[in-house]
Parts: structure tokens; C-alpha cells; sequence
């Protein structure tokens, strides 16, 4: 080799020695920026995750107020439908019960109130229903499907977060992948260069391991480049997949998310709104039921209710007249008062023995008989007994219209089976139909007993004078003593009712009279007829006699038109029955039969 070849071959090897420590001195500030480098974008990306984990509380926190909401319209929901239950349990507790007394107490105008009252009250607690139904379907099932939708729209969300956040941390560490790789081969590369320039500078070692040493540095040399221009393309790659993450992708998830959250403040924004919507849309309705309450407050007449109470309890019963003054120093001659509800019937004189005892009883003060009542109501003052006869014949008529309805249906039933016999056998409704028959006939036989029992009451009872005039007819018809007279005497009462219970000294059944204490032997009474019971009569009160259906007896006294014919069965037994319950037969100084039903 010349020298000149040798020099210039010295000069290349000192030129590339140079080049390998300029660039040797590059790659140092290199590495040490890409570590300043990298401490910052691991900080970025630890902020960034960092904001992630504030938005997924945030928006966890947005769906709990949602829920706790849609609990409080749920509760609310249920204490409306309970508080519905318990007015209505009310207004079903206070209504009165059918065919009962207390659904006739409800005819007054105060009850007619309060019975209007507690309908109102039902139809208030049908709004609060509506209220808890509206609630339901508006508010608390609406929210709760949307609540559904929210939590897969959040976590798609945050799911497309998570992955752009995974995929730049994944670029990142090929980044520092690539970085530690350039970095490894930089500094092989400076031992490889110290190496050589200390062969070099040795004479004691051989150009043999000079070469050798030179030619290791420049493949370090070569291998630090190929790392550098990978880095290279490694950072620009990594720098263009961190800017769309932190300028479009991430933006992008962070602004759905915030219309998300936006949404959810939105619709809960709504539904408080629909929640008094919903109360505000049956406030007209609750208002119509308290104007109907107030409506049936005004409706309460105080006079009306008195004048129905008088309706009700009055008996028809006349007032008695004064009570003539007994001398008993003196015969005394008594006149019939016509307006005493006494039991003597003439004009009369007769002395009274001393100790005798005054029997004259006043209706309106007469005791009742206790237990079940009689079944014409004979018990009751007239007025109540016309009104009881009065029900009971209309309670009746309606039996039997039903009767007649489902024997008019069977009627149909049959004709179709006749005229189309697969559908049924036509015999097998004939026994029904002679039931309801028997049900119709016997149901009319009873209306007509109460019917005649209600003409008794409605037309047959003659006023006081009536009564006083037939005291005094009697009277000259028979030319007895006022003293005989008035001890077989008796005064109906309208009402069936009679003075205190019979002697027990006796047991014929006759009223009590004034002075029947002092004349046992008067002479009975001659016989006018005959009659038969059309029904069993059970006498129970003073003056009357039972009687068997079909029992034959003799008349003593015609019915004078108060509604009872006087009966003898033996000598020592006679009494008054009603007029409807015999059929009478006069004799022949009569004006002839005369049948009473």
C-alpha cells in the first residue's frame, strides 16, 4: 500500500471516527428527550384516564338520582292507591245496607247528604286511582325503560373510552419499545466506537484487530441507524394516533357522553314537570265532586225532614175530649163524649156502687203488645198500619210480577222446544210452570187479604161522630140499661189495639167498659146470623176472639162500618173478629145475605 493510498485511507478512517462521535453525542440528547418525552406523555395519558374515571362516577351518580326519583314516584304511586282503598272502605263502610232500616232512614234530606256525600267521596278516591295510574304509565314506567337505556348507551360509552384508551397506551409501548431499542443499539454502538479508538490508538495491537474493531463499530454504527429510522417512524406513527385520540376520538366520546348526561337532566326535567301535570289534570274533576258535596249540603231542608218525621209517626188518632164530672152523691147520667176513646156505647143512665173503678182507656196511651205482631198490623195506629198494609201489598204485587215474568220465559222456552224439539224436551218445563202457578194463585189470595185489610184502614173506620151515632143507634135498637149497655159494649180501635190485658177472673174475651167491674149478669146479647172464617184469626188483644178457618158462629152485631162484626161461639165465649176474615149470613128479618170479603 503506498503511503498515499495509507494517508488517504487514515484520513477516511479519522473522518468516520468523527462522524460516529457526532452522532454518538446526537443520540445522547436524543435518548434524553425521548425520556423527558415519554414522562410527559405518560402523564397526558394519566390525566386522561383520570377524567375518565370522574365522567364514569358522574354519569353513575346521574342514573342513581334517576333511580331514587323514579322510587319517590313509585312510593307516591302507592300511597295514592292506598289512600283510593281507604276511601273508598269508608264510603263503603258508611253506606247503608239494603233492605234494611237504616236504608229507610236515608229518605230524610240531611241522610239524602250524606248518602250523596259518600258517592262523591267514592269518585274522589277514583281520581287518586287515576293519579297513581298516570304516575305509573307516564312517569315511573317510562323512566324505568329508559333508565334500561341509559346504562347500555353509558357503558357503550365508556366501552369505546376504554378501547381508544387501551389503543394508544398499545401504541405508546411499541413507541417506548422502539425508543429502548434505538437507545440499546446507540450506546453498543459508542462502546464499539471506544473499542476501536483504543485498538487504534495501541501499537501494540496488529491492523488485524484494528479492522476487526472498526468493522464492528460501523455495523453498531449501522444497526443504531436502522433503530433510529424505525423510532423514527414509530413516533410518527404514535404522534398521528396521539393526536386523533386526543383531538377527535376522545372529544368525540366526551361530547356523547355529555349529550347523554344532558339527555337524562333533560328527562327527569320532563317528568317533574308531567308529575304535576298529572295532579293538576283531575283537579277539575276533584273540584265537581266537592261542588256536588256543597251542593247536597244546601239541598238539606230542616222543614222538609220535620214534615216527613210527622209523615211517619203520625198515629190518626183524634185527641180525647174532656171528661164529664162523676157526682156520686147523686144518680149520675153519663153522656157519651164524642171525642172520649172510652169502651161504653149508649146514653144511658146507671148508678155506680161505691168502690167501682173507671176502665175508660185512651188509645194513644195504650201498651203494646210485645213480640211479633199480629200479620194485619192491628197492632199499629192507622196511619202506620195503612202505610205497613200499603208495603206489603206492593211487596207482593212484585213477587208476583216476578213469578209471571219466569213463567212467561218458560212459556217461550217451551213453545221453542215444541217447535224445535233437538233443542229440548217441552214436557220437562210443565212442572215448573204448575209450581209458579201455584205460586201466582197463592201470592194473590195474600193480596187479596192485605187488600182487604188496607180498604179497612183506607175507607171502612168511621170518625168519633159516626161512632157516637152508632153508640146511640144500639142502643134504642136494644132498650138496655146505659149500665148493660156499656159492659157489652166495645169501641174498635182503628189500630187493632185495645186496653190492658183481660181479667183473669173471666175468661170470655169482651172490652173493658166503665162500670163492667159492677155488672156481671147483664143479659147476652140475642143472635142476628150465622157467618163463616174465611181465615184463621188469632185474637190477641182485649174485646177480639179467635177464630179457625172454616169455623162456623153465630153474628151478635153487624158491622156497624168500622171494620170488626161481633161473634158468639158459645155462652160464655164471644168477641169481635175482622169484617174480611168471616163470611156473614142474616137471618131472615135481615135484608138478606150478605158476604163480606
Amino acid at each position: 500500500m503506498s503511503w498515499g493510498t495509507e494517508l488517504w485511507l487514515h484520513h477516511c478512517v479519522f473522518a468516520f471516527v468523527l462522524h460516529i462521535m457526532e452522532s454518538s453525542f446526537a443520540r445522547r440528547d436524543i435518548v434524553r428527550l425521548l425520556k423527558q418525552s415519554g414522562r410527559s406523555i405518560c402523564g397526558i395519558t394519566d390525566q386522561t384516564e383520570d377524567q375518565f374515571d370522574n365522567l364514569e362516577k358522574h354519569t353513575q351518580w346521574g342514573i342513581d338520582v334517576l333511580e331514587k326519583y323514579i322510587k319517590f314516584v313509585k312510593e307516591r304511586t302507592e300511597i295514592e292507591l292506598s289512600y283510593a282503598k281507604q276511601l273508598r272502605n269508608l264510603s263503603k263502610k258508611y253506606q247503608p245496607k239494603k233492605n234494611s232500616k237504616e236504608e229507610e232512614e236515608y229518605r230524610y234530606t240531611s241522610t239524602k247528604a250524606f248518602l250523596a256525600t259518600l258517592n262523591e267521596m267514592n269518585d274522589y278516591a277514583g281520581q287518586h286511582e287515576v293519579i297513581s295510574e298516570n304516575m305509573t304509565s307516564l312517569i315511573t314506567g317510562e323512566l324505568t325503560r329508559y333508565v334500561q337505556e341509559l346504562k347500555q348507551e353509558r357503558k357503550s360509552h365508556f366501552h369505546d373510552g376504554r378501547k381508544a384508551q387501551q389503543h394508544i397506551e398499545t401504541c405508546w409501548k411499541q413507541l417506548e419499545a422502539s425508543k429502548r431499542r434505538f437507545e440499546r443499539d446507540c450506546k453498543e454502538a459508542d462502546r464499539a466506537q471506544q473499542y476501536f479508538e483504543k485498538m487504534d490508538a495501541d501499537i501494540n495491537v496488529t491492523k488485524a484487530d484494528v479492522e476487526k474493531a472498526r468493522q464492528q463499530a460501523q455495523l453498531r454504527h449501522q444497526m443504531a441507524e436502522d433503530s433510529k429510522a424505525e423510532y423514527s417512524s414509530t413516533l410518527q406513527k404514535f404522534n398521528s394516533e396521539q393526536h386523533d385520540h386526543y383531538y377527535t376520538h376522545i372529544p368525540n366520546i366526551f361530547q356523547k357522553i355529555q349529550e347523554m348526561e344532558e339527555r337524562r337532566i333533560v328527562r327527569i326535567g320532563e317528568s317533574m314537570k308531567t308529575f304535576a301535570e298529572v295532579d293538576r289534570q283531575v283537579i277539575p274533576i276533584i273540584g265537581k265532586c266537592l261542588d256536588e258535596i256543597t251542593k247536597a249540603a244546601e239541598s238539606v231542608d230542616h222543614k222538609s225532614d220535620s214534615q216527613m218525621v210527622i209523615e211517619a209517626f203520625k198515629s190518626g188518632f183524634e185527641p180525647p175530649g174532656d171528661i164529664d164530672f162523676e157526682d156520686f152523691t147523686q144518680p149520675m147520667k153519663r153522656t157519651i163524649s164524642e171525642s172520649s176513646l172510652s169502651n161504653s156505647r149508649g146514653d144511658g143512665k146507671s148508678e155506680p156502687k161505691f168502690g167501682s173503678k173507671s176502665k175508660g182507656k185512651l188509645w194513644p196511651f195504650i201498651k203494646k203488645n210485645k213480640g211479633a205482631g199480629p200479620e194485619d198490623f192491628s197492632n199499629l195506629p192507622p196511619e202506620q198500619r195503612r202505610k205497613k198494609l200499603q208495603q206489603k201489598v206492593d211487596e207482593l204485587n212484585k213477587d208476583i210480577q216476578k213469578e209471571m215474568d219466569q213463567r212467561d220465559a218458560l212459556t217461550k222456552m217451551k213453545d221453542v222446544y215444541i217447535k224445535n224439539p233437538q233443542m229440548g224436551d217441552a214436557a220437562s218445563v210443565d212442572h215448573r210452570l204448575a209450581e209458579l202457578g201455584q205460586n201466582i194463585e197463592k201470592l194473590r189470595l195474600e193480596v187479596q187479604k192485605f187488600e182487604g185489610w188496607l180498604a179497612e184502614v183506607e175507607g171502612r173506620l168511621p170518625s168519633r161522630n159516626e161512632q157516637a151515632r152508632r153508640q146511640s143507634g144500639l142502643y134504642e135498637a136494644q132498650n138496655t140499661s146505659a149500665v148493660n149497655s156499656c159492659a157489652q159494649d166495645r169501641e174498635s180501635s182503628p189500630d187493632g189495639s185495645y186496653t190492658e190485658e183481660q181479667s183473669q177472673e173471666t175468661e170470655m174475651k169482651v172490652p173493658a167498659t166503665d162500670f163492667d167491674d159492677e155488672f156481671d149478669d147483664e143479659e147476652p146479647l140475642p143472635t142476628i146470623g150465622t157467618c163463616k172464617a174465611l181465615y184463621t184469626f188469632e185474637g190477641q188483644n182485649e174485646g177480639t176472639i179467635s177464630v179457625a178457618e172454616g169455623e162456623m158462629l153465630y153474628v151478635i152485631e153487624e158491622d156497624k162500618g168500622d171494620g170488626w162484626t161481633r161473634i158468639r161461639r158459645n155462652e160464655d165465649e164471644e168477641g169481635y173478629v175482622p169484617t174480611s176474615y168471616v163470611e156473614v149470613y142474616l137471618d131472615k128479618n135481615a135484608k138478606g145475605a150478605m158476604t163480606y170479603i
